[in-house]
């Protein structure tokens, strides 16, 4: 081929037509591509610093399917506190149940007989608090005790006959002034009957005892007449212990003391108990399968770490969530026994404090849930960026690049023209011959 010889004219043709077709096959290729940059030839610096940006926004495209997972598993674990709240929820209604039955029931030491009537008041019950307190065994220097007892702790309340008064300073003097001395002490509550029988009553979870003395009693006596006087003889009923201590010389005291233990503690919980510990035990079930992936938050000994950048050593960015244990022993719930009137406020003040503690951990894990939201937006964000920066850097803009291509093409089909001319005029010598 190089002992061809062309003509100035022809190759000049030529030459034209060869650059228009490299340049022809390079438009083809941007636009087949999408890119303008498609090797380190074409423009060094944009080629590697698009790839740089590229390959930092694959790697956070990779967290963030991690920090997807960690979204669902905090999720995961709140949705089981949501749940394990309600059965706590559920837990105090069933205590409270109980604590109901034992307070609806009361401790009570109720006369045997009935107050001798003072003939005045039109019914039994208005006779009886109208019969004055001497009239029915009372001398000066008698007394009346009440006391209840609850967890070792006593109160006591004491008439005495003569000395104790009123609120408005008139001494207590009949049974309806004795009744309302009880009551506003408080330590018990008191009242006649409709029948006309003294009546001793306190809470249920509290024991009452009831003593009356003589202030001056004969050593041959049997019985104290201020106690016969309010019927508190003869009492038979299984839960009152009756005792009477005799003076042991004449002048000394004859004291009869009637004893009611606490009604609270034969009160018959045995279903809400069992539903109780049920209660218990899903609670135990439900932490349990909070898990997500593989990772539990609602107990102890599980760690989720969310990784935030690509970085390492000091420089990242990533955070570590520690399971809590929010199985019935992990919130301080334990199972009931009795659900008596003790055990019940007992175990309300436990279900209380676990309610504390569920609310925290809930809202620690809807502040992290937030963090963790708020992360990966932020990273979809720089994905987008990093992406964008390279395309920038890249990208070709294929509306010029296909006018480009049609404007080689239409010079293309010029040269090929001029190139055929250019030939005609080199076979013009033919014509000599």
């Amino acid at each position: 081929m190089s002992n061809i010889t062309l003509s100035a004219g022809v190759r000049q043709n030529l030459l034209s037509l060869q650059s228009t077709a490299d340049m022809m096959a390079s438009t083809q290729n941007r636009l087949a591509t999408g890119k303008r940059v498609n090797s380190a030839i074409d423009n060094p610096t944009n080629f590697f610093t698009a790839q740089t940006l590229n390959g930092r926004a694959s790697e956070l495209s990779n967290l963030m399917d991690s920090m997807s997972n960690s979204i669902k598993t905090i999720e995961a674990a709140d949705n089981g506190i949501k749940a394990i709240t309600k059965l706590v929820e559920s837990a105090q209604s069933t205590a409270r149940q109980a604590l109901q039955n034992a307070e609806s029931q009361t401790t009570m030491i109720e006369g045997a007989g009935l107050i001798t009537p003072s003939g005045t008041g039109g019914t039994s019950k208005a006779q009886a608090e109208n019969q004055s307190l001497s009239a029915i065994g009372f001398d000066t220097g008698d007394t009346l005790t009440v006391t209840t007892s609850k967890d070792g702790v006593d109160q006591t309340f004491t008439f005495t006959m003569g000395t104790t008064t009123n609120a408005d300073g008139s001494p207590v003097s009949t049974v309806k002034d004795l009744v309302g001395a009880i009551n506003a002490s408080g330590v018990a509550s008191a009242s006649v009957t409709d029948n006309g029988k003294f009546k001793l009553t306190t809470t249920s979870d509290k024991e009452l005892s009831v003593s009356v003395s003589s202030a001056d009693a004969s050593d041959s006596s049997t019985e104290v007449d201020a106690a016969a006087g309010l019927g508190l003889t003869n009492i038979t009923a299984g839960d009152v212990t009756r005792t009477f201590t005799d003076g042991a010389a004449a002048g000394d005291a004859d004291v009869l003391t009637l004893a009611s233990t606490a009604a609270g503690s034969s009160v018959n919980n045995d279903k809400l108990v069992a539903q109780f510990n049920d209660i218990l035990s899903e609670i135990d079930k439900l932490a349990g399968d909070a898990d997500y992936n593989g990772i539990n938050l609602l107990k102890s000994g599980n760690t989720l770490k969310i990784a935030f950048n690509e970085k390492t050593g000091t420089a990242k960015s990533e955070m570590t969530l520690n399971g809590i244990d929010t199985t019935s022993s992990g919130l301080d719930l334990t199972a009931a026994t009795s659900l008596d009137a003790t055990e019940a406020e007992s175990r309300l003040e436990k279900l209380s404090g676990a309610l504390r503690t569920l609310r925290e951990t809930s809202s620690s894990l809807g502040s992290n849930l937030s963090t963790v939201q708020a992360r990966k937006d932020f990273t979809n964000n720089m994905i987008n960026t990093l992406e964008t920066g390279a395309d920038n850097l890249v990208l070709a803009d294929t509306n010029k690049e296909a006018a480009n291509l049609l404007a080689l093409q239409t010079r293309q089909q010029l040269s090929s023209t001029a190139l055929s001319m250019a030939s005609q005029a080199d076979q013009a010598v033919l014509r000599l011959f």
